[in-house]
């Protein structure tokens, strides 16, 4: 007789592909590229390699610990292996509260897009209880509502680059622009941290290892698969908006896709653009509701949260507690701040959260051994490089959010003591 509270195993290569595609894609593109022209101008270009480069660093180093400790929890419980319990707690607390605000700033660019002006607060709530209630119902309906999504988005991303290419007069000229370095090494380095943002849904994938199939292999080809897709679709649409309609403008834009299809002779393609970037938004909530769900059942199973949350629905298979916690966590937020701004600051936690990653990687025997050491240290210096590029507004936020996580659990250690 199963367990029952162990999660089922029902995703396949496939499916896991498909949940870090709908993460990664739906973040990146439409959020992402903003921030990072205003700091780097088309040094951006530079800024999205180095953030490929430690996404990669980092991919294998999870995927590598995931194939080792194919359970929920992520880095959370791979620091917690390898490093004891309070690099795993602070693996976990990052991922949380990097996550849930930018699972909050995932529902707020939902309703910029998709809600009348005046209702956007209303919508966003909306979207994330009923995204939230898919995720109470079953894993593989998540994953089901994820692919549909992802093939909405990278439909709606075709047809933004078949229009700006076919119609805006592309100026090949426009993507050097003052040249990639006018902005410095220090912006270059901030635009990849901003960037880096975009890239982190592959996390999904290793927290969700109690639910996936043959999980030694499934885990890392799946991460490699998304991650890879993923690279290709940014270098693209990077390029393009560049050429198209310059850095400045993208700087200058919230929505610079849209802006790009619109300023040339194709504007019926603004409105599919428009509804790509909302079904986007919604894919990126509906794994992060899923990946968030899962790190809170492996840290209250350890009691780093309160063990309450970490029941396992009896029917569904879910942790149920944790994920309505976090729902209404994430509808608390969204009434009382507008988090679009939060790129930042969600960067912070998750870099900490690879940056524990990587070391805990490093300390694998040979036997659990993928990929060479290089790059679990270059991970690590990496994640390390990019926090002190940061606003320094994200970096003291991210700050006082881990003093008040570390008090927390001292006092819950204190008091089971």
């Amino acid at each position: 007789m199963s367990d029952p509270q162990v999660l089922a195993r029902r995703l396949g290569t496939f499916d896991a592909s498909v949940l870090g595609l709908g993460s990664m894609i739906g973040a990146g593109v439409f959020a992402a590229f903003t921030p990072a022209a205003a700091v780097a101008g088309s040094g951006l270009l530079l800024g999205l390699v180095v953030a490929a480069v430690v996404a990669f660093c980092n991919a294998t180093s999870s995927a590598q610990l995931a194939a080792a400790y194919p359970t929920s929890g992520g880095t959370y419980v791979y620091g917690r292996e390898r490093l004891g319990p309070w690099p795993g707690f602070l693996a976990g607390w990052g991922f949380l509260i990097g996550k849930t605000a930018s699972a909050a700033a995932m529902a707020m660019t939902f309703a910029t897009y998709a809600a009348p002006h005046g209702w956007e607060r209303p919508v966003a709530i909306a979207a994330v209880v009923l995204l939230a209630t898919v995720n109470y119902h079953g894993v593989t309906r998540t994953a089901g509502l994820t692919r549909i999504l992802v093939v909405l988005v990278l439909a709606a991303l075709t047809t933004a680059v078949a229009a700006s290419w076919g119609s805006s007069a592309p100026d090949p000229a426009k993507i050097l622009g003052d040249g990639l370095l006018a902005h410095g090494w220090y912006g270059i380095f901030q635009s990849a941290g901003l960037l880096f943002f975009a890239f982190a849904g592959y996390a999904r994938i290793a927290t969700m290892g109690e639910e996936v199939r043959n999980p030694r292999r499934t885990i890392p080809r799946a991460i490699g698969i998304a991650l890879g897709i993923t690279i290709v679709v940014y270098a693209v649409i990077a390029v393009m908006l560049l050429a198209t309609i310059g850095a400045d403008s993208m700087a200058a834009n919230p929505a610079p896709l849209a802006v790009a299809v619109e300023s040339g002779t194709t504007p019926w393609a603004g409105p599919v653009v428009r509804a790509g970037a909302a079904v986007a938004a919604l894919g990126a909530l509906l794994a992060l509701i899923a990946g968030l769900g899962r790190t809170s059942l492996a840290m209250a199973r350890e009691q780093d949260l309160p063990h309450w949350l970490a029941a396992v629905h009896p029917r569904y298979k879910v942790p149920h507690r944790a994920e309505v916690t976090l729902a209404v966590v994430i509808c608390t937020i969204i009434s009382v701040a507008d988090l679009r701004g939060a790129i930042g600051f969600s960067s912070f936690g998750v870099l900490i959260y690879y940056l524990i990653a990587n070391i805990a990687a490093f300390t694998q025997p040979a036997a659990d051994r993928r990929y060479p050491k290089a790059l679990q240290v270059l991970g690590a210096v990496a994640c390390v490089a990019l926090v002190a590029a940061l606003p320094p507004m994200s970096v003291a936020l991210g700050v006082l959010m881990f003093v008040v996580g570390i008090l927390l659990r001292a006092i819950r250690r204190r008091r089971k003591s």
